[in-house]
């Protein structure tokens, strides 16, 4: 199934690109929100685009090989420290986050509860910590804390327990059989959600260390931008939408606001969307400007 860019109608009105602006794709995957965007502001060589995972960025490289597009492998906390330290500032600013569509169709990777595999869950299969490791070598109450504090799982004890009961693990299926047993499924509306889901997930996000380059990432974002630029985020799940919040209120608020929020809630996918591609189901939008001193 090709990546299909979520929200992509909202993104581009809330970044608002003009011709000639300079664009920063922190995460930009398989380009699809990048395409757009360059399309509208006609500047393919004052664009940016940065990822961790060499599928992506060689995909980059092949979609915009006759542009002057800037293509960067590297996490997108790496990427903005060293765009800081050579005062780069972009009019543009996006970052897509969370797992995208072709990591989770090559079952390789690991990322998919429903197809077996290795448990790997690495971004950059360049690093070494993988979920095979975590779930193998982490004692009880540390496995414990990754899933109640980064999948927000409230049987985190009872299935870290089982999991460890269970070891070697060795496979993507192998974990989500063990955890099925342990807890039963839940639902979302008419939806069945399987229980291994926010194991998985939080995982996934202990493995990439999501949630502290988000943190660590988001004041590098307004140092890059210009004057007048926006910032646009899109999360996945609550932990991450919670960060961009909190920064965006903290840097909008008093006399001394540097940042103009642009979303006064988290813009959501339209049922039309949804229906078409179920990844835009959880995502969620927020944006914000840089005031003009």
């Amino acid at each position: 199934m090709p990546h299909i860019p979520v929200l992509l109608l909202e993104v581009v009105h809330h970044l608002s690109p003009q011709k000639g602006e300079s664009y920063l794709d922190v995460t930009a995957g398989y380009g699809g929100h990048a395409e757009a965007i360059i399309n509208l502001t006609n500047c393919p060589e004052k664009a940016v685009l940065v990822d961790r995972d060499q599928n992506a960025v060689s995909h980059l490289k092949d979609r915009f090989h006759n542009v002057a597009v800037e293509v960067r492998k590297s996490a997108f906390l790496e990427a903005s420290q060293k765009l800081v330290a050579e005062n780069a500032q972009f009019d543009l600013i996006l970052a897509d986050l969370g797992v995208s569509s072709p990591q989770l169709d090559q079952a390789e990777r690991g990322f998919s509860l429903a197809k077996e595999a290795s448990l790997d869950m690495r971004m950059d299969q360049s690093q070494e910590l993988t979920a095979l490791e975590l779930v193998n070598t982490l004692n009880q109450e540390e496995l414990t804390k990754i899933l109640r504090d980064l999948g927000e799982e409230p049987r985190a004890q009872r299935i870290a327990s089982a999991i460890i009961a269970h070891k070697p693990v060795a496979t993507t299926t192998e974990l989500a059989a063990i955890v099925a047993q342990t807890a039963p499924r839940q639902y979302s509306g008419r939806k069945r959600i399987h229980p291994a889901t926010k194991v998985f997930q939080a995982l996934r996000i202990a493995v990439n260390s999501e949630l502290t380059q988000l943190e660590l990432s988001l004041p590098l974002w307004e140092k890059l931008l210009a004057p007048g630029g926006r910032l646009a985020v899109i999360t996945f799940h609550s932990l991450e939408d919670r960060l961009v919040k909190s920064y965006f209120k903290e840097q909008a608020g008093g006399y001394t606001a540097t940042l103009n929020i642009l979303t006064k809630r988290p813009i959501t996918g339209s049922e039309h969307e949804i229906a078409i591609n179920p990844r835009a189901r959880s995502a969620k939008l927020r944006a914000a400007a840089k005031i003009k001193k």
